[in-house]
């Protein structure tokens, strides 16, 4: 069957995390849907010639869902951080967001990308790409502007993650290897 990953997405309510989750997934758009609770997906996806199953975690943005933040954190193996670039609140948001991911999981890199979705509404921007690029650069994170309604750069950013993830199972397996030598006298 291949490798599992649970994904987390996070982000401010009404960034489009259902959507870009539901865009990834189903290859649809859906325009009205109930705010989130707790929605799990799972698909299998094949990158780079290898199958993986994901257990894909669509979070809550609202406040008071905030207490399950741990719990998704501490399973998650991979994170997308959504802001919408029609919302500068919930663009400052995600630094907040990536410290509490920071705290849970103890240590500076794990895999994340950050999205700033509805591209399509560049005429209600309030978040320069080039703002949010830099941003990204100093922490070094990817980024990618998308678009749940037009499907732009969905799939780019989940491959990356995968990707993210991939690497870093691998060089924490290395790490094992490494620390379980020992030397005999």
């Amino acid at each position: 069957m291949g490798e599992r990953m649970r994904i987390v997405i996070v982000g401010s309510g009404g960034v489009g995390k259902s959507a870009i989750t539901i865009q990834f997934l189903q290859g649809k758009f859906v325009k009205k849907y109930d705010p989130t609770i707790e929605d799990n997906y799972r698909k299998t996806i094949i990158i780079d010639e290898k199958s993986t199953f994901l257990d894909i975690l669509d979070t809550a943005g609202q406040e008071e869902y905030s207490s399950m933040e741990d719990v998704y954190f501490k399973n998650g193996n991979g994170f997308v951080i959504v802001y919408s670039i029609t919302n500068s609140q919930s663009f400052r948001k995600i630094n907040e967001i990536r410290e509490s991911l920071l705290m849970v999981k103890d240590k500076e890199n794990f895999p994340m990308v950050i999205l700033g979705n509805k591209c399509d509404l560049d005429e209600e921007r309030e978040v320069l790409e080039s703002e949010a690029k830099k941003f990204c650069e100093d922490i070094q994170v990817p980024f990618f502007e998308t678009s749940a309604l037009k499907n732009i750069n969905i799939n780019q950013a989940f491959q990356e993650l995968i990707r993210f993830v991939r690497k870093e199972r691998e060089l924490e397996l290395l790490q094992k290897r490494k620390d379980k030598k020992c030397i005999l006298m």
